[in-house]
């Protein structure tokens, strides 16, 4: 208790060196936590737009389907499948996939046309929430279809206008059908940005005269149960058919989203380095601008083990408060960057290798965003202080007075 006490009566009585080795530590902290937040915010993002807007986490197709993806190959009874599915706890929906012409005003380009349940995939799915402008699909509007960012630019459209579909039905007819386009998605994929439209699953077969089947079933799996073993399950749930996890559907972009964790880990190990330093530096002068002082403590008496407990519990005392202050202001610069985020400008809608960069970059917080750099930061302390305790705890009461 006198130690504690003795403690914290050294940290108040020079208040200039206490409020730059607690600014620096605070600062260090505060520091942390927004990169950490804004980093996994980002690559968040983009596993987001590959897994909760696009692939889900598995998928289900026939056979041979992609390896050679054609409008005959499809999964037959995929009711039952679906209803298997959702008997094990998963969530599911089936979706119809074909290739035409799409044309508007005096432009045409290739389309990828894409038949969907708009209450099923609104389960598995939350591209209905990236819209640019316009609305959703629609089950009572047949003619309404949504399209991608990049073909809307390229056909110039605009919501209410006229989109005419050209392809070829199942049974070697001429497909076509004019559409009104009920809404433009904002950036998602390469491929969703350069080619997609979607309709309903009702107006695919009326385009494509097929009555059956699904061309893949996307599938989300519980919270509390991992990719690997999800995979199992459903491998299970669907035999004799292809079923992967996006991560083998896309392996170039988890390649790249954990080369980019990783690289994360590096550039935030160069981050607390620097930090470190920082500390470092405020710890020695803290301690070194007072080696005298221990000089006379050591002389009245106190033992090696009690300076080296004094000094420690001074820097206790002084993270916590570092604590306190870098965690509290954090919190509003989290909370705006959460809500509101930083406008990237033209980087916003960028794809690298098929992922794409948010419009808007925002944090991402967990209990990890504050614990991981909270416990770095006592780490760091206490790598910092432990050099000058030692060195104030074994000088000589004669080597101290002498210090300059």
């Amino acid at each position: 208790m006198l130690i504690l006490k003795m403690a914290w009566r050294n940290i108040g009585r020079n208040r200039r060196r206490t409020v730059v080795t607690v600014g620096a530590m605070a600062f260090g902290l505060y520091a942390m936590v927004i990169w950490f937040g804004m980093l996994q915010g980002l690559l968040d993002d983009m596993e987001e737009t590959v897994v909760e807007v696009e692939l889900g986490d598995l998928q289900i197709h026939a056979p041979t389907y992609l390896d050679d993806p054609s409008l005959y190959t499809d999964i037959e009874d995929f009711e039952a499948l679906l209803a298997r599915l959702e008997a094990a706890g998963f969530r599911a929906s089936a979706r119809l996939v074909g290739a035409g012409l799409a044309a508007a005003h005096d432009s045409a380009a290739g389309a990828s046309l894409r038949g969907i349940d708009v209450q099923g995939n609104a389960r598995v799915s939350v591209i209905s929430t990236r819209l640019a402008a316009g609305e959703w699909l629609d089950d009572g509007d047949r003619a309404g279809v949504v399209v991608g960012r990049r073909l809307a630019r390229t056909l110039d459209l605009a919501v209410g206008d006229e989109l005419v579909v050209l392809s070829q039905t199942t049974d070697g007819a001429i497909a076509n059908d004019l559409y009104l386009v009920r809404g433009i998605l904002e950036s998602v994929s390469d491929g969703v940005d350069r080619s997609a439209v979607f309709l309903t699953d009702a107006a695919f077969r009326e385009l494509f005269l097929m009555p059956a089947g699904a061309h893949e079933v996307v599938v989300r799996k519980p919270d509390d149960l991992e990719l690997a073993a999800a995979l199992e399950t459903v491998r299970g749930l669907a035999p004799g058919l292809d079923t992967r996890s996006w991560r083998s559907l896309v392996p170039t972009i988890a390649t790249y989203l954990d080369s980019a964790r990783q690289m994360m880990g590096f550039i935030s190990a160069i981050v607390y380095i620097v930090i470190a330093i920082l500390i470092l530096n405020a710890m020695l002068m803290a301690v070194f601008e007072r080696i005298r002082e221990f000089g006379v403590l050591k002389a009245l008496g106190v033992e090696p083990r009690q300076v080296l407990s004094i000094i420690f519990v001074e820097s206790a005392l002084q993270t916590g408060l570092a604590l306190a202050i870098g965690l509290a202001l954090s919190l509003p610069t989290l909370w705006y960057l959460v809500e509101f985020g930083i406008d990237t400008g033209a980087l916003g809608g960028v794809s690298v290798i098929g992922a794409t960069f948010a419009t808007v970059w925002r944090a991402a917080v967990s209990p990890v965003t504050f614990a991981t750099p909270a416990l770095t930061l006592i780490l760091l302390v206490l790598a910092a202080v432990i050099y000058p305790a030692l060195k104030a705890a074994r000088i000589s009461p004669v080597e101290a007075m002498r210090h300059q």
